[in-house]
Formats: structure tokens, C-alpha cells, sequence
């Protein structure tokens, strides 16, 4: 029997990966894996303004810090919540404002810099038997593969079969199909779909029955590609009252899952989609989604053994 420890987006919350590590010494597991959407989304300046003074205003109100301790307290709920601090001046805030291209050199530098924590952390604290595979998302920026890569302990699964357990092969996609934020790693479900044909040809059609599939995109029209409905302006339409929702997954991560009948997807993206369902009869697809601005990790747990799957959620 091999048991996966499965997450996703958790979109830099060190709060939330501090629970992954927590969790590889709690739950009895062969391999973690951490898919899709490893960084975070926006840097919350906490500007330096006089002696024990300062200041951060991530949302337009300024709040007054007057101690070290309750920078470090400060920085502690941020990055918790997946934002990277920064101890900054109003000089060079005002340089960063009118410097699009020293600011974007920022952001990629401080994502790189807490992935590297990260993998440090697991290299030092998961136990040596256990495997660690790390892919990132749509929503990561391309330079953060190589902080992955680097690694002697995490594997990086891009364009490439692992074997979990010596038996059970292993494809991963990071991409998804076109969403409205123009994120780094998406395109057409048309391009999707060439982009995954090329990862089953990796396969052996012999191993198609025991492949598990580690594709960011969840498959379209099941429960795990439920998100609410936005108009042209990216505002919720709502009906009564009541949020519209609509399914958001790929077609070409579906069309493909049905026509090879891997036994296993893992996906993610939607984060509000946590459940499981069945494509055709052999497909078992799971999103454990994911509220790691709350810092609540979500997780889920499979068991295979011969072949049959065993799964329940984690949450915490």
C-alpha cells in the first residue's frame, strides 16, 4: 500500500506550510505532495518613518507600529496569510511606486526567497523516507522552478513520469485553461489539451490503469470546477439574492481523463470545489481546495493498494 498526503494552493501562507511539516510527523504517509500555486499574490510594505516607528497600510489605512516586536507581529499575520512583508523606506517606496520593472525584480525575489525556507524546512524536518514532490501553478511565476529544481530532496514533476512507490507512475500539468486574471500558466483548453497529450504519451498504455495524473485543471462539469459566476467586470452575478454559480474546469482535462481512464487525478485551482467524483468508471478525480488566507490547511489523504483507492479529507 503507498499513502500520498495531497495539497494545493496554498498561495505562500507560511501559517499553512508550517501545518504541512506539522502534518508529516502527525499522519503516517510515503509521500507529500504539494501541487499547484506554491506563491502568493501582493507584497504589504511595512514602512520605516522614525526612530521605533512605523507603518503599513495594506488596504489604505495606516496603522502605527511603534516597536520591533510588533513589526515582527505584524509581518507574522501577514505572511501568515500568504503576503510577503517588507521593511521598507518612504524613499525607496516612493521608488518603487514609479519603478514597475525594480518592483515586479522584487516580488519574483521575495517568492524565490520563501520557497527557499520552505524546501529547507522539509529538507530538514520530513523524515528522510518519505518523498517530496513540489509543483507549482498556474499563478507562479516561471522563475521559481528553478528554486524547486535546485533541490537535492524535492522533486520537481514537470514533464516527466515519477514512480510513486516503484509501481504507480506519476504525470503533472501545471497549466489550466484560460481564467480571467491572465496568470502566467494558462492558455486555451484547444492548447491544454496538445500540452496533455503529450505528458500521456510519456506513459506506457500498459500503465494506464495504475497512473496517477497530477494535473492542476480539474476536469469541467464535475464537483470539483464549481466557482461562483463573474460578469465582464469580474464582479459576482448573483440571482435573488444568491451567488450564480457556474463550472470553470477544463474540457481538455476531462476529454483526456476519459480517454485514457487514468485511475487517479489529483487536482486543485478551484478553491472553493473540495470533493471527489468519478469520470467514466475507473477515474477517481479529487480537489481538496483550499482557504489559506484563514491559514486553514486542506488536505486529503490516498490510500492504493492493488490498484484500489482509499481517500478522507484533512482539514485543520
Amino acid at each position: 500500500m503507498v499513502r500520498i498526503f495531497y495539497v494545493c494552493d496554498i498561495h505562500g501562507s507560511n501559517t499553512v506550510w508550517a501545518k504541512i511539516i506539522g502534518a508529516t510527523q502527525r499522519y503516517k504517509f510515503d509521500v507529500l505532495m504539494v501541487y499547484g500555486d506554491l506563491t502568493g499574490k501582493a507584497i504589504v510594505p511595512i514602512v520605516k518613518i522614525g526612530e521605533n516607528k512605523w507603518y503599513c497600510a495594506p488596504w489604505g489605512k495606516k496603522e502605527i507600529l511603534r516597536s520591533e516586536k510588533q513589526v515582527e507581529h505584524v509581518a507574522k499575520i501577514f505572511n501568515g496569510k500568504g503576503f510577503y512583508t517588507y521593511i521598507t523606506t518612504e524613499d525607496e517606496l516612493e521608488e518603487l511606486k514609479n519603478n514597475p520593472q525594480k518592483l515586479d525584480k522584487l516580488f519574483t525575489e521575495l517568492m524565490k526567497e520563501r520557497l527557499r525556507a520552505w524546501i529547507r524546512q522539509a529538507e530538514e524536518k520530513v523524515p528522510k523516507e518519505k518523498t517530496i514532490i513540489m509543483m507549482p501553478g498556474n499563478d507562479d511565476r516561471f522563475e521559481i522552478d528553478e528554486v524547486i529544481m535546485n533541490s537535492e530532496r524535492v522533486i520537481y514533476p514537470v514533464k516527466r513520469v515519477i514512480y510513486i512507490n516503484d509501481k504507480y507512475p506519476l504525470i503533472s500539468c501545471e497549466w489550466v485553461n484560460t481564467t480571467p486574471w491572465n496568470t502566467p500558466r494558462q492558455c486555451t483548453d484547444e492548447e491544454l489539451e496538445r500540452i496533455l497529450e503529450k505528458e500521456f504519451e510519456r506513459v506506457d498504455k500498459k500503465e494506464m490503469e495504475r497512473l496517477i495524473c497530477g494535473f492542476h485543471a480539474p476536469p469541467y462539469n464535475t464537483n470539483l470546477d464549481i466557482a461562483t459566476k463573474l460578469d465582464k467586470n469580474l464582479r459576482p452575478v448573483t440571482r435573488l439574492g444568491f451567488p450564480v454559480k457556474t463550472h470553470v474546469g477544463s474540457k481538455a482535462v476531462r476529454k483526456l481523463l476519459e480517454k485514457y481512464q487514468p485511475m487517479l487525478g489529483l487536482h486543485g485551482h478551484i478553491h472553493e470545489s473540495k470533493g471527489v467524483d468519478k469520470i467514466k468508471k475507473k477515474t477517481i478525480c479529487i480537489n481538496p481546495g483550499s482557504e489559506y488566507e484563514e491559514g486553514v490547511l486542506k488536505a486529503c489523504i490516498v490510500e492504493i493498494k492493488d490498484n484500489k483507492i482509499k481517500h478522507f479529507f484533512v482539514e485543520g
